[in-house]
């Protein structure tokens, strides 16, 4: 045993991290669906597994025609995103132990490789693979819904995915021939190339009026995909942020902008997997300000925030998806009264909800906290009160509306299932790690970019964020008990991605009639003015016409002599 396990990490030794799944996973998918189980839940192990016997500073290097390519480095940043990318994969397969969808298995895992490989890139170029190899895997946990619905929405999700590997490929080629590197370090915003990889990195961080892709796909994707899709691709945005821009200080009114305008849409929106879409991009907001501020305290911050994101949104989705998975809709006004069919699934729920509303003794709570001190040791009270209103405001359309209109609000009468074990063994140890990581914040802390100077259960600030939580739960209550809560209504919520998916193209369909209508009737006026012409021509100038018949010599001459007086007159 030992010395198969010598052996194995030999040959892990000299791959990137992230390669080991996506070599495996077509050929697992196509084993019996045990075994294809069994190994498809190893991977994730054996990669972790990889990742700690490796050194906390390591460089692998490929040299590729005259370039030489830094396909592997880890330190203190990437390690922590590997980590738990590595876990997220395993809840992931596991919560999915029960499909028999090889394409659907072997896309996630190969997915889940190249983001965890990705973060591990010390290239632009590297980067730029695997990053498309993101796009193009994902997008089949999309359209492995197979409806009408989830197959235009992964074409638009594809689209802009690959849109932003070719901002990323363009940019890395005009910061190549400025600096004759393509080294994965701090980039910037001073140059066009630095421009151009900011916005690629942009469109995956779900910037705003970059964000419609996400709440567009992500509910339309399978019960099992949209767990993977909730860990990966944004996160790995927020490394790339951090990585080569962190400090850029116009990420901190961005980022603002994101933590305060998904809220609206959550609170009216219906369709519950949406609104967890909106809370997603409203959470990248807090991190991408975190990146912002770029202090040791503010990225420390970050990073552990998306630990605790990327544990706490999977157990939400897994929640949704289980309901959907049980119910057949994940409509809240079709739900309710699901707690009597579905108790450890909502007791499951309950306990996401906490740590995203940043509850005390939960993840949410130990990583959000250290964004907001950050941004208050650097004198940002705008910021500071725009974060504290959206962390109020999480509680309301997450923290609260997700569990209530799921399993409590008024019965639908539907009884169901509990969801199957394996669901509800990824969603227990999602839910041990929420509550671990609160409990004992000096496990996440140890493994963050920086030292540590922070506590987060001081008498004050646990006394604010309950004060912060009371008020925001009474206002709900408030609004509900006096109707004025936005009711759940099956509905259209027009978003900005209505500008480009439907505004646009009906008005350059209308732009194109208007040309075309224009055309035809320059035409059909050149066509009238050609035969005026004509007309006129044979009128006046044909052998029948006055001007056609013999003329006198006399008004000849006179005519010869008009003309030249005129044309002496005009030259001199």
């Amino acid at each position: 045993m030992i010395e198969s396990l010598a052996a194995l990490g030999q040959i892990l030794e000299g791959s990137p991290p992230g390669a080991l799944l996506i070599l495996a996973a077509i050929p697992s998918a196509l084993l019996p669906h045990r075994a294809s189980q069994v190994v498809m839940l190893a991977l994730p192990v054996i990669g972790l597994y990889q990742l700690f016997q490796m050194p906390t500073e390591f460089s692998q290097t490929l040299q590729l025609f005259d370039y030489t390519l830094e396909v592997t480095r880890i330190d203190a940043l990437s390690r922590v995103f590997g980590i738990v990318f590595h876990i997220a994969a395993f809840l992931g397969v596991l919560y999915a132990a029960h499909q028999r969808d090889r394409l659907q298995a072997a896309a996630a895992m190969i997915y889940a490789g190249a983001a965890i490989a990705a973060v591990f890139a010390g290239d632009l170029l590297t980067l730029f693979v695997w990053w498309e190899l993101t796009a193009v895997s994902s997008v089949f946990l999309v359209w492995a819904s197979r409806t009408e619905s989830a197959l235009r929405a992964g074409q638009r999700y594809l689209v802009i995915q690959v849109m932003s590997g070719l901002l990323l490929l363009a940019g890395a080629i005009l910061l190549y021939s400025e600096s004759g590197s393509l080294a994965f370090e701090h980039i910037g915003i001073e140059s066009l190339g630095g421009l151009l990889v900011f916005f690629a990195f942009g469109i995956k961080a779900c910037f705003p009026f970059l964000h419609g892709w996400m709440k567009d796909a992500y509910p339309e994707a399978t019960v099992t995909g949209t767990v993977f899709l909730s860990g990966f691709t944004t996160k790995l945005a927020i490394y790339a942020l951090a990585r080569g821009f962190a400090g850029t200080e116009l990420l901190i009114p961005i980022g603002a902008a994101m933590t305060v305008f998904p809220i609206f849409f959550a609170v009216i929106e219906n369709d519950l997997r949406r609104v967890l879409s909106y809370s997603l991009n409203n959470q990248l907001g807090f991190m991408v300000v975190g990146i912002g501020i770029g202090t040791e305290l503010a990225l420390n911050g970050t990073v552990a925030h998306v630990f605790a994101h990327v544990i706490y949104k999977a157990l939400l989705f897994m929640a949704m998806g289980a309901v959907l998975f049980r119910a057949g809709t994940i409509k809240a006004s079709e739900l309710g009264g699901l707690y009597k069919s579905m108790p450890w699934t909502a007791a499951f729920c309950i306990i996401g909800s906490l740590s995203i509303s940043g509850f005390p003794l939960t993840s949410g709570f130990i990583s959000k906290s250290m964004v907001l001190s950050a941004a208050g040791h650097e004198h940002l009270f705008l910021i500071s009160m725009l974060l504290l209103f959206a962390s109020a405001c999480v509680l309301d359309h997450s923290g609260i509306k997700i569990p209530f209109f799921s399993f409590f609000a008024h019965d639908s009468g539907r009884r169901v299932e509990e969801a199957p074990i394996n669901m509800r063994l990824a969603m227990a140890i999602a839910a041990a790690l929420c509550i671990g990581l609160g409990v004992f914040p000096e496990h996440l802390y140890s493994i963050l970019p920086y030292p540590v100077v922070y506590e987060p259960y001081s008498l004050s600030h646990v006394f604010t964020v309950l004060q912060l939580l009371l008020f925001a739960a009474l206002a709900f209550v408030f609004l509900w008990k006096m109707g004025w809560y936005p009711a759940e209504l099956r509905s259209v919520v027009l978003d900005v991605d209505w500008v480009w998916r439907r505004l646009l193209p009906q008005a350059w369909s209308g732009a194109a009639e208007s040309w075309l209508i224009g055309q035809r009737y320059l035409l059909a006026t050149a066509d009238r003015a050609r035969l005026w012409v004509l007309d006129l021509t044979s009128a006046h100038l044909s052998p029948w016409s006055r001007f056609g018949e013999p003329w006198p010599t006399g008004v000849t001459a006179m005519w010869a002599a008009v003309l030249l007086f005129a044309y002496l007159f005009l030259s001199y």
